[in-house]
């Protein structure tokens, strides 16, 4: 990745590539000559700093401070040092930091740009609340860029310096969190360099004292606003698209996308007015442009009804989202809906597209599977979540106040109730027992290590300072977990790589807190504090306990680990399933599955949990399956034919549905590459995704389209292919009704029981083939087919998937050669590639068969 990312800092302008939002600004950073980006990891703004701009350290300053608002005032310091600062967050963490954007929003003295990345996440997907910020924004007199498409979020760092320097503010590029994670085509922007500004030795200026915060309020008012509306009007980020006059539509950020998506399926008839500046408003401009416009005009935008607003204000009558209306992110499907509904027929209603929801696959009957986000198998948080919903089984335990992070997810596991803010569960528990007193001893307050460096300790301290006894619980698995496994203070490095000389606990030894350090992977000693604890609560004593010596899971080597039982030793209590990483077999004998992770190589959760103490612990090594793989002989070179461009479809698409953890990213992955060994790549390509919680074994969806697309997320009825990676996953609402008339659902035979349910909770077959008795269906069996492949992790199914898919219209079209190349460059470790190349002749085989069989029917 360091590598790749590097290249494309040096490469050559004008270069074609598709990459996903966060990493093509995460360029644009580098390549225009940015000086330095800060910030805290939050879903869906992360990567740029995590997958981007950390893997060349040496070309710009990047570094991840303790939470966003020191990240703010570190981009502040930079900006008056002269030098350019980016600074990254998501919507939640731009409140986090709201003093010191408010406070620094109004200097209006030259200086270095200062420009505040805030991915939004309106679903949301793995966001705490749907708090539009453009009103917040607006009172702090800042500029609001909201990108529309990939190639202006990659320029956009250069076009808020611009603005930043140009007119002494600070700037904000509020950019959807859809445009964040999905990947599209774009064109590299030209290198530059960029010289710091000079600035003066006396700084006193910068200083919020009440005389100097009027006079630099009255020069915003005098000079920045009017300044800022005049470009605004004028901006060529403005886009005006004239049509007949009979139905307008204005539009800002992604909605854009979904609008050109609707226009190239249904070839309507619409004037649209994009808007690249959401503050201020180009209010002449939209003027100008309603009164264009013979017959209704919509308003589509993200968030609340901000831009709506503010034209219903100005006299404008418009139509946005209803009054109090549920939605807060469009989609080309409901906005097709509302534009078909309100204008009376613009939609020609022949068409195979399908605009709502119809009975054919019985949406009523569908009974998908509720898979909550659940924490990765071995994770050192699981044994501690078992004792605390013993407790509160017991009735020993009435509450547990939780946090923002991995530990949320303790909340499916019962071991967590209320969940606010990063840091606050301490202050939470604090005024309850203030106000309930005799709870002290039956709650708890949890956090986790980095949001304890984040916000946390300011509680901590405060009920020391406030001698409210309790008890508070540190999971310290080491790292910023639920975004990637980001560095923290208690990481053993930095991003730089430098050791951490920080030691949490004796931070909080130094604040007073009485601190007990258990093992988080010692079963006994979890138990053994926590009684404790609550006890001493009971007597007045504030304590911490320090949950530690287990690190996150993702940041580990594979464990050899393993554990089995001898099927006359099993008492079959299923004490032992604890985890997704064991499960029973049809004999309802405990194994360790393919998710197993070895608990890190500690002793294995599920070993402590058994009562009769029959698992046994081994290596890896010596449970590989009996099955001889196929030793397929997987080429090295590719004589790549080409392909001819006119014999490419206008368009192709797909969507992919599963659970995650199971690879639907590698799919996209592959996909792109393929495309790119076509030429398919010139036109467009657009690849969507689904980030945060959901990836922890939640449902899923990936989305995949080039030629004439647009939107990361399709219309319905415009779909080739659909992929079922998982079974029950087909039954989602929404996602059969992608599926063209004449498309196919290729099918796994793949079921994933999500942890804690049963097996006659899953949907049954008979449910599944009534949803999908009158579509063309492909089914595999891609687990076996990796198995039989010698993947005996069966992590290469998703290879098989891919092998079947080479051959199903309109994939067809592109040469054996350009699937394996695309696939050997999607991860070339030989090991994986020798995996994955058998599992996709193994897939491409198992669908030869099934059109072999079709044909004799036929």
């Amino acid at each position: 990745m360091a590598e790749i990312f590097r290249n494309l800092c040096e490469a050559e302008a004008g270069q074609l590539e598709i990459l996903q939002g966060n990493i093509a600004f995460a360029l644009g950073c580098v390549r225009a000559g940015i000086h330095a980006v800060d910030g805290y990891p939050g879903t869906p703004s992360s990567e740029v700093i995590d997958k981007g701009l950390s893997q060349v350290q040496d070309l710009i300053k990047v570094g991840w401070s303790v939470n966003e608002a020191v990240a703010a005032g570190i981009g502040h310091g930079h900006s008056i040092a002269g030098k350019d600062c980016v600074v990254t967050m998501k919507v939640p963490g731009l409140f986090q930091a709201a003093d010191i954007v408010s406070s620094g929003a109004l200097f209006a003295q030259t200086r270095g740009a200062l420009v505040y990345y805030v991915a939004t996440d309106f679903t949301p997907n793995s966001t705490q609340h749907t708090i539009d910020p453009r009103y917040f924004l607006k009172s702090c007199f800042l500029p609001i860029f909201e990108p529309r498409n990939h190639q202006e979020l990659h320029e956009s760092a250069e076009i808020a310096v611009e603005i930043s320097r140009g007119f002494q503010t600070s700037v904000v590029l509020l950019v959807s969190g859809a445009l964040c994670h999905s990947e599209g085509v774009i064109h590299l922007m030209k290198k530059q360099k960029r010289k710091a500004v000079e600035m003066p030795e006396n700084l006193r200026s910068f200083n919020v004292l009440p005389g100097l915060a009027r006079k630099n309020y009255d020069a915003v008012m005098a000079n920045r606003m009017p300044a800022l509306e005049e470009m605004v009007e004028s901006s060529p980020l403005n886009h005006w698209k004239h049509g007949s006059g009979k139905v307008g539509v204005v539009s800002c950020g992604i909605t854009d996308l979904y609008l050109r998506e609707i226009e190239s399926v249904f070839n309507i008839d619409l004037d649209v007015l994009s808007i690249g500046f959401t503050n201020p408003l180009p209010m002449k401009l939209i003027r100008e442009f309603y009164q264009s416009i013979n017959g209704p005009v919509f308003v589509f935008e993200e968030g609340y009804r901000f831009l709506e607003e503010a034209m219903l204000q100005a006299g404008l009558k418009v139509y946005g989202k209803d009054p109090y209306s549920k939605i807060t992110e469009w989609s080309p499907g409901s906005i097709a809906e509302r534009l078909e509904c309100m204008s009376g027929g613009l939609i020609n209603t022949q068409s195979p597209v399908r605009l709502s929801q119809v009975d054919e696959f019985n949406l009523t009957a569908r009974q998908p599977v509720n898979r909550p986000p659940l924490i990765c198998a071995g994770c050192p948080y699981r044994l501690f979540a078992h004792e605390v919903a013993l407790l509160k089984k017991k009735k020993q335990l009435d509450l547990v106040f939780g946090d923002i992070g991995c530990n949320t997810l303790l909340y499916f596991m019962n071991a967590l109730d209320t969940g606010l803010a990063m840091g606050a569960s301490e202050a939470e528990r604090i005024g309850y027992v203030l106000s309930q007193p005799e709870k002290i001893g039956r709650c708890i307050s949890l956090v986790g290590d980095s949001t304890e460096c984040h916000s946390g300790m300011d509680a901590t301290r405060n009920a020391i300072y406030r001698k409210v006894p309790g008890v508070k619980v540190i999971l310290d698995n080491s790292w910023t977990g639920m975004t990637g496994g980001q560095p923290s203070p208690t990481s053993p490095v930095n991003l730089a790589g430098e050791k951490m000389d920080f030691s949490l606990t004796d931070s909080l030894k130094a604040h007073g807190a009485n601190v007990l350090e258990v093992s988080a992977y010692s079963k006994q000693d979890i138990r053994s504090a926590l009684r404790t604890a609550l006890s001493e609560a009971q007597k007045g004593k504030f304590t911490t306990i320090v949950v530690n010596n287990g690190v996150c899971i993702q940041k580990l080597p594979a464990s050899k680990k393993r554990v089995f039982v001898k099927a006359d030793e099993c008492k079959r209590c299923n004490a032992c399933l604890i985890c997704p990483g064991i499960q029973l077999d049809s004999d309802g004998i405990p194994f360790v599955n393919n998710l197993c992770s070895g608990c890190g190589g500690s002793e294995p959760a599920c070993v402590q949990s058994c009562p009769t103490n029959v698992l046994r612990v081994f290596e890896k090594s010596d449970m590989n399956r009996s099955q001889k793989p196929k030793n397929l002989t997987q080429p090295q070179n590719f004589d790549v034919p080409v392909v001819r461009s006119d014999c490419l479809p206008e368009r192709i698409s797909l969507a992919i549905r599963g659970v995650g953890g199971q690879g639907n990213l590698f799919l996209g992955t592959v996909l792109s590459q393929l495309v790119k060994l076509s030429g398919f790549g010139n036109t467009n390509v657009i690849k969507g995704e689904t980030h945060g919680m959901a990836q922890m074994g939640g449902p899923v969806i990936s989305t995949f389209a080039c030629g004439k697309a647009y939107s990361p997320i399709p219309l319905p009825g415009t779909v080739d292919v659909l992929i079922g990676m998982e079974r029950s996953e087909i039954l989602r609402p929404g996602f059969l009704e992608l599926l063209k008339p004449d498309g196919t659902l290729l099918l796994a035979a793949t079921k994933i029981i999500p942890f804690g349910l049963s097996i006659d909770q899953y949907p049954n077959e008979n449910q599944i083939q009534s949803l999908i008795q009158n579509l063309r269906v492909i089914e595999i069996d891609a687990q076996t087919a990796a198995f039989e492949s010698g993947d005996t992790s069966g992590r290469s199914a998703n290879a098989a998937m891919l092998g079947a898919l080479s051959n199903i219209e309109p994939f067809s079209i592109f040469p054996l050669e350009h699937w394996l190349l695309a696939l050997q460059k999607a991860n070339p470790q030989p090991s994986v590639w020798s995996a994955n190349y058998s599992a996709f002749m193994a897939g491409r085989a198992l669908s030869q068969q099934f059109y072999k069989e079709e044909q004799l029917i036929n």
